[in-house]
């Protein structure tokens, strides 16, 4: 309700004119009521999209590295590269690991010296058996010796397992580095495999399923929209935020896409959910998607100040999600002039 300049200079007169006076007023602790119009709130079901923002991923992300220790000698590819599957991307220097790899095919080669000499002298009778026991028992470690050592050599290089693009390049050539510390990080970039991440709250998780359609919007193809659908709904939240990450397939539709791409995700959920819905004069001190409202407290001249979490802003409403549970009225006119400390009267809709 608006007040015109002339019927509040007629309020102040009004003041003005009172018998009481300042001092008398101080004295009885009576203060000036504000007034505020209520309106009751309303409550519906309401089948709102979900929104949420996220980056564009892959379904598969690598972190490869070195099994074994050991100075770089090589890298053969730099990020943004697309590699191949079994593509060699990074080498060692081996003069350390082949040098044990000869050392353990000498020591193989000489057990089995040793377990030829105690088989013939055990036929002679010449040794015991716990001789030609051990003797076959160094000759198997050897064996697995040299396997160990062969290994270790195979995986001084790093081959990419499967096709995708470098995203990230983290040692270079000349660095120590050590056994299994990352060198690259690949993604794999088939049309299937790329994906938006978002959180959402437990609320909005209750209302997905695998297979919703969504609509995906990147800041980089403005004018293109994106069809995608969830594909992954977690069991648990993330510790950290107590938000539940999904997934969402999206296709490239003929645009290139790149890891980190940002994104705003539009999920048609199906299940409608209860939503208070208020006037937009009713929020105060609004923060994205956290505000306030004022609500009439139960001796009437006083309020209460309460945080809110909207939804939606659809023309002159505010669908809240959250804050207003137990809240039959709220504060329209007069809001943006009120504190907890404020004493107030409601106005008819008449004045």
């Amino acid at each position: 309700m608006r007040y015109t300049p002339f019927f509040i200079f007629a309020l102040f007169l009004a003041a003005c004119g009172s018998k009481e006076t300042p001092v008398a007023a101080a004295e009885t602790g009576t203060t000036e009521l504000i007034p505020v119009n209520a309106v009751d709130i309303v409550r519906k079901n309401i089948a709102l999209p979900i929104h949420a923002s996220g980056a564009l991923t892959s379904t598969s992300e690598q972190r490869l590295s070195f099994k074994t220790g050991g100075i770089i000698r090589k890298i053969l590819v730099d990020e943004g590269d697309v590699v191949r599957p079994g593509q060699l991307l990074a080498i060692l220097d081996k003069t350390e690991i082949e040098a044990q790899v000869n050392q353990a095919e000498q020591g193989l080669v000489k057990a089995e010296r040793d377990l030829a000499r105690v088989e013939g002298l055990y036929k002679d009778s010449s040794a015991t058996l716990e001789l030609l026991q051990n003797a076959t028992t160094g000759r198997d470690v050897a064996k697995e010796t040299v396997r160990i050592a062969r290994f270790n050599n195979q995986y001084s290089e790093i081959r990419a397992v499967r096709g995708g693009t470098i995203v990230k390049k983290l040692a270079n050539e000349g660095e120590m580095i050590g056994p299994g510390m990352p060198v690259f990080v690949l993604f794999e970039t088939g049309p299937n495999d790329w994906i938006v991440k978002i959180d959402v709250s437990d609320r909005d998780w209750a209302r997905l399923s695998k297979g919703q359609s969504a609509d995906v919007h990147f800041d980089a193809y403005p004018e293109t929209a994106f069809k995608g659908t969830v594909s992954e709904l977690p069991a648990t939240a993330d510790p950290s935020n107590g938000l539940y990450p999904i997934e969402v397939k999206v296709q490239p539709q003929g645009k290139r896409f790149a890891p980190g791409l940002f994104a705003q995700v539009n999920i048609n959920a199906q299940q409608p959910r209860n939503y208070t819905i208020v006037p937009i004069e009713a929020i105060v001190e609004g923060d994205g998607k956290s505000a306030f409202v004022f609500t009439i407290a139960e001796d009437g001249t006083s309020v209460k100040k309460l945080p809110v979490k909207i939804a939606f802003l659809e023309g002159d409403q505010a669908i809240i999600a959250s804050g207003l549970e137990q809240v039959q009225r709220v504060i329209t006119s007069g809001a943006p002039y009120l504190t907890e400390k404020k004493k107030i009267r409601e106005m008819s809709e008449e004045i």
